[in-house]
């Protein structure tokens, strides 16, 4: 299905190099994540001190909130090298090797979507992370030998979008783990002002506050929606984005007052009066909505989930009371209500 999507987290190879220009360069200009930046600012310190590379760390949440973002800081705050991969690139052994072997000491290798790493891949990554050493094989049939390779000191820094994918034993040879959270409406609106005045774009206190109420507790969303306003601002109006603007702008867009967008909207609606409501399992809702089944479950139930309009159960996902009210539809007498502690179940 061709259309526009506010959540996605694919981009355009501009929209990726605009979205570096973006990236803040320290932990000192990070913003959100308070307590991780803490965390990673005394085991960086320490390091440092010591002389010796940061422990393994494991990033994991929904996609946009600066995963990507604080590996490079990671690097930069450290003085190395940084080399990215993902783990649907790496596909051989032979791959995983050749990176390993060129990696310096103390650099940082990057694998984004790590929970999608192959087995053979995770094998060989296992002594590389714990002893620095990996093991070659050389030759075939009975002439074949194993030859083992000491690797320099690195930091492996893993980033998911779906952490209960990922091995135990993987997992267990990180030495930090975090899960990002979705960012406050305060934060958000340092955000949008921080990257206004890069793009050289003048945005008031009312259309940043605009702005960060529908990025849905995403950096990378407000950022894609300051773009866009932007643009409308500059061929509409004068180029400066007011709160009026701003408002202009979304409702053009299609993104309503929770941040949703015309997907989220549909997801709903479909639910709502093609399923009665619910509950509809994965793989239907994934063909009468046109989306793949990763993208629904890491892209838009987050969010849907989080603001508590849906709800997963064991027959599958339901319209909350606050759901039907989002799709203006009076609940049935006993709607679905989220309660604590079910949210993400």
């Amino acid at each position: 299905m061709d259309r526009e999507r506010l959540a996605d987290p694919e981009e355009t190879p501009q929209e990726q190099e605009l979205e570096r220009t973006l990236r803040p360069r320290s932990l000192a200009t990070f913003v959100g994540q308070p307590a991780l930046r803490e965390q990673l600012a005394i085991f960086i310190e320490a390091a440092r001190s010591r002389g010796e590379p940061l422990d393994h760390v494991l990033l994991a949440g929904p996609p946009g909130l600066g995963k990507t973002t604080l590996a490079y800081i990671i690097a930069q705050e450290m003085g190395v090298n940084i080399s990215t991969t993902s783990g649907p690139a790496l596909e051989r052994k032979a791959d995983m090797a050749a990176i390993l072997t060129h990696l310096e000491e103390g650099d940082v290798l990057f694998i984004d979507e790590i929970h999608r790493l192959n087995r053979a891949i995770e094998e060989i990554l296992y002594p590389a992370m714990e002893d620095f050493q990996i093991d070659i094989v050389v030759g075939q049939g009975p002439s074949a030998r194993t030859i083992r390779l000491e690797l320099p000191r690195f930091t492996l820094i893993g980033a998911t979008t779906r952490s209960g994918l990922i091995t135990t034993p993987l997992r267990d040879r990180f030495g930090f783990s975090h899960r990002l959270d979705y960012y406050s409406v305060e934060d958000l609106k340092l955000i949008v002002r921080r990257s206004a005045d890069i793009l050289g774009v003048e945005i008031d206190e009312e259309g940043a506050h605009q702005l960060a109420l529908r990025s849905r507790g995403t950096p990378r969303i407000a950022n894609r929606l300051l773009r866009r306003v932007r643009d409308f601002a500059q061929v509409r109006h004068q180029g400066k984005i007011t709160g009026e603007i701003a408002l202009e702008a979304l409702r053009l867009f299609e993104v309503d007052d929770e941040g949703l967008d015309r997907v989220d909207r549909e997801i709903l609606n479909l639910i709502l009066h093609k399923f009665d409501g619910g509950p509809v399992g994965l793989s239907t809702l994934a063909v009468a909505i046109g989306e793949e089944e990763g993208t629904i479950e890491d892209v838009y139930e987050p969010y849907l989930l989080q603001r508590g309009f849906l709800m997963r159960t064991p027959r599958g996902r339901v319209l909350t009371r606050l759901g039907y009210e989002h799709c203006g539809v009076t609940p049935p007498a006993r709607p679905h209500s989220p309660r604590p502690g079910t949210l993400f179940e």
